[in-house]
């Protein structure tokens, strides 16, 4: 099992605070650091970074990262930064092999929602996405933001930022298999959507993408200020969890 985190994006919203997103401090370590000890956690030692815009920081940064002593890292660089996360991912096809664990570097969450989709029963054409299911006055989620998800039955019927029906968010961590770059690939090349979800919803019109909620676990997407200020606060009072 490999681990690969999407790290690429320009992170406008959190520019004032940090001009490279994934080196955005939280509580004394950068953004990206919580993204790869959650997988080294669970025992996942093979990583793929996928930069693009200050890729050259965000790599040196890492492989300056004393904890990383035991792990393997790889880089891929996306010069198509601009474009939507769904091209990232798809940039590191030849490196994730045929299952891998998807994360995206600005979000911060329970390593237990880790070991619970790792145990997963996967089929080889299939993805599994964790989702929340608190839609209603959620204190870490930004409604206007998140990316919603359909579910019927724990099968994705639906998925995006504007659908009206949605009984679902998406935590943005997935348990996946190579099937995804192909329905990424067909995304592309025939919608011209180069979002992650464009993707997603390939699998789910064929049945192949599931969902494992978290229950009353903690996720958050550290995307603006507002959201970076919630977690510097909840990681000093309520986060023990996440810092051991």
């Amino acid at each position: 099992m490999k681990g690969l985190i999407i790290a690429a994006g320009k992170g406008e919203r959190l520019s004032s605070v940090s001009p490279v997103k994934p080196l955005l401090p939280v509580c004394g370590q950068a953004l990206i650091d919580w993204t790869v000890k959650a997988l080294l956690k669970v025992g996942i030692k093979e990583i793929i970074v996928v930069t693009g815009y200050e890729g050259d920081r965000v790599e040196e940064h890492l492989n300056k990262r004393n904890y990383l002593d035991g792990a393997k890292i790889n880089f891929v660089r996306n010069d198509e930064w601009e474009k939507e996360n769904g091209l990232s991912v798809y940039k590191a096809k030849d490196l994730a092999g045929d299952r891998f664990i998807l994360l995206m570097t600005d979000h911060i969450f329970d390593p237990e929602i880790l070991r619970q989709l790792t145990n997963q029963n996967v089929e080889d054409d299939e993805l599994v996405l964790a989702v929340d299911s608190r839609i209603d006055n959620h204190p870490f989620v930004d409604l206007e933001d998140v990316t919603r998800v359909q579910v019927e039955d724990g099968q994705i019927i639906s998925i995006g930022k504007g659908i009206i029906r949605y009984n679902a968010f998406d935590a943005g961590i997935f348990y996946c298999t190579s099937a995804l770059f192909t329905a990424l690939e067909e995304s592309q090349r025939l919608s011209k959507n180069f979002t992650l979800s464009g993707g997603v919803r390939i699998m789910a019109i064929k049945g192949k993408a599931r969902v494992m909620d978290i229950g009353d676990k903690f996720w958050i997407d550290v995307d603006d200020e507002k959201a970076w200020h919630k977690i510097e606060e909840y990681l000093k009072t309520d986060g023990q969890k996440l810092k051991d």
